[in-house]
């Protein structure tokens, strides 16, 4: 396993200019100015150390101010006044931000940016360009054979350009109380739409003839982890549940985690009872901490109202909320912060880092004594604390750790870890160039998936988020909003970050530790006699006769929740169920059991009833059938 190296004061002056050279430009470090914040090339800045750079640059502008120029076109344009004076320069941005990517201005007067700061310092020229031609003597000036790069960075620079001022204007509809949050939440996305256009416009892709299968020290298997011998590391972890979604596949429009699952309980319930018990059975103290998103956070605060006499302590807060971006025109959807939620969206589970540093949790947990935070999703109702995972993670002085398990058909779409140039590194299939699409698919070269259960260091991260940042790969997510417009959204994968931990791995762990609810087939398997509850965790029924789990699944009839409770009057006894497929109109009575491989066909027009007490073993019933015996 290869240990991230820190960087040196070079190197990491050599990172500041990465973003600048990705859009074609050099840094020019002759240009002085008091007035000006330093470079990292000048002689100023190269007496202090990058920690020391970081601190002053705290003192200097927003991203999202506009520049003189701007402010004086555009001025007339906008029906609210401009914000003139965006303080982004905060702790949490001063911390957290790496040097945004300068913007090119190739039709106005020559200036330079600097890479810590987006604030233009302008050279005075003896012509100004007054318009928005193209400038002849530039265009002249061309290498010959480089239109094409020239074409792609200045088409960059106007798009960057541009998604600035409309930020910039969004900024400014925002009360002053709020302006502050959502300006440093503006410049986390203006940073992401830079790297995007970034990476678009070089085409960076992975090689993937240096793509090799993870090497046996960056995957441990889950039985040779040793037995935890101290409970009292448990005092050293915080749970942390991603309670974002909204579980729209199923046809919910509300916090899916408030969704019942088991026995009458939620998801929500199941997790503080496990915790709870947790809690009281080793006398320790383990909090439990929700990251939200807008499209949750008011249901779940309902929610955990009712858990105020458990014994745990629970927090809730919300992760960052992006603008969408139209498709072609690359500028963002709303035009006003306060707009409707359909043009504004959750940036994935990889904001987890932004969002906890921005809220301020992290540091409340390092300063609670919590070194560890063990992250997975709320529906995954297998990801339950493990003191043997928690042990190694001690043991081995890893940074991070993720939780994958064997891939199996059902699994295909998943990310996995793969080695790449001697580094572990998370691949997910958006990354994936269409030609290799297969090979990625296929369990012969890629046999583990991620569950995106995750074990993090606090104080790594926390090192982490004060020096080089967080810069995980981007995933594209193309939509399509109401009006039929095609539209971008830029998100991140949480598990992406195990490149930045120094001895980060995988664990190789059971298939009962990933219980997902993503349709109503998984559900129909969690709320049937498969499993029982104890202290709010899954177990497999003794009675069943495999460790494998019964493959379910139901048609489009049965996709929505409410149908998949209308259509079964009482879920089915399936102990002895290898397999399972209903399409169609089917209807399910009361205390139905199912046995060995059943398939129900209804065609088109036709519907087929099973009634109270049937049995159903081997069966295939297609047709139009209201079934009285067999």
């Amino acid at each position: 396993m290869q240990a991230r190296s820190s960087s040196n004061s070079r190197s990491s002056y050599n990172d500041l200019y990465r973003p600048l050279k990705l859009l074609g430009l050099q840094p020019r470090s002759c240009v002085t100015r008091s007035s000006s914040p330093p470079t990292p090339s000048s002689p100023s800045a190269q007496k202090f150390s990058s920690r020391e750079f970081n601190e002053r640059r705290a003192s200097w502008k927003s991203l999202c101010e506009l520049i003189p120029e701007e402010l004086n076109v555009l001025a007339s344009d906008l029906s609210v006044p401009l914000h003139k004076h965006l303080d982004l320069s905060s702790e949490v941005f001063k911390r957290h931000h790496k040097p945004r990517s300068p913007l090119i201005r190739s039709q106005t007067e020559p200036c330079y940016f600097s890479t810590a700061t987006t604030k233009p310092i302008h050279i005075p020229s003896s012509k100004t360009m007054a318009t928005l031609s193209p400038n002849t003597n530039t265009l002249n000036a061309r290498v010959r054979g480089s239109s094409h790069i020239d074409f792609k960075t200045a088409t960059t620079g106007v798009a960057a350009k541009s998604m600035r001022n409309e930020l910039s204007h969004l900024v400014s509809t925002v009360d002053d109380q709020a302006k502050q949050a959502f300006d440093t939440e503006m410049q986390s996305f203006f940073y992401l739409f830079t790297r995007y256009l970034s990476e678009r416009a070089k085409s960076v892709d992975l090689d993937w003839d240096r793509i090799k299968s993870p090497a046996d020290d960056q995957i441990v298997a889950y039985d040779s982890l040793p037995q935890p011998h101290d409970h009292s590391n448990l005092n050293k972890l915080a749970v942390l549940k991603v309670n974002g979604g909204l579980g729209t596949s199923m046809g919910m429009t509300g916090a899916k985690s408030a969704l019942e699952v088991k026995d009458d309980m939620t998801f929500l319930d199941l997790t503080v009872r496990q915790i709870e018990h947790l809690n009281t059975s080793n006398r320790v103290d383990v909090p439990l901490i929700l990251m939200t998103s807008f499209n949750t956070h008011e249901d779940t605060l309902r929610i955990i109202k009712k858990y105020a006499n458990q014994q745990l302590r629970i927090t809730t807060f919300n992760q960052s909320r992006y603008p969408r971006i139209f498709k072609e025109s690359l500028l963002p959807c709303p035009k006003r912060a306060d707009d409707d939620k359909k043009h504004w969206y959750p940036p994935g589970h990889g904001d987890l880092y932004n969002a906890l540093l921005h809220s301020g949790l992290l540091d409340q947990l390092i300063d609670a004594g919590k070194e560890y935070l063990f992250v997975s999703n709320s529906d995954n109702l297998g990801a339950v604390v493990d003191e043997k995972i928690l042990q190694h993670m001690i043991d081995s002085q890893a940074e991070f750790l993720m939780e994958v398990t064997d891939k199996t058909k059902a699994d295909i779409k998943g990310g996995t870890l793969i080695d790449y140039e001697g580094s572990v590194r998370l691949l997910e299939i958006a990354q994936v160039p269409s030609e290799h699409v297969e090979d990625f698919k296929s369990v012969r070269k890629f046999k583990i998936f991620n569950t995106n259960n995750l074990w993090i260091n606090l104080p790594a991260l926390k090192r982490i988020m004060e020096t080089e940042g967080m810069e995980l790969e981007i995933i594209i997510n193309p939509k399509t909003n109401e009006d039929g417009q095609s539209v971008v959204q830029l998100e991140t994968a949480a598990g992406a970050a195990i490149k930045h931990f120094k001895n980060g791995h995988g664990i190789n762990v059971p298939r009962s530790r990933f219980l997902p609810v993503k349709s109503c087939s998984d559900l129909l398997l969690i709320k049937s006699d498969i499993y029982s509850l104890q202290h709010g965790q899954l177990v497999l029924n003794e009675s069943r006769m495999f460790e494998t789990t019964p493959v379910i699944k139901l048609g489009d009839h049965f996709k929505k929740i409410q149908q998949f409770q209308k259509r079964f009057k009482k879920i089915p006894k399936i102990i002895e169920l290898d397999h399972l497929t209903v399409t169609g109109d089917v209807y399910f009575g009361r205390n139905v059991t199912l046995r060995g491989t059943v398939i129900v066909v209804a065609n088109e027009g036709q519907r087929i009833d099973i009634p109270d007490g049937c049995i159903l073993e081997n069966r295939l019933l297609s047709g139009n059938l209201n079934m009285i015996e067999l």
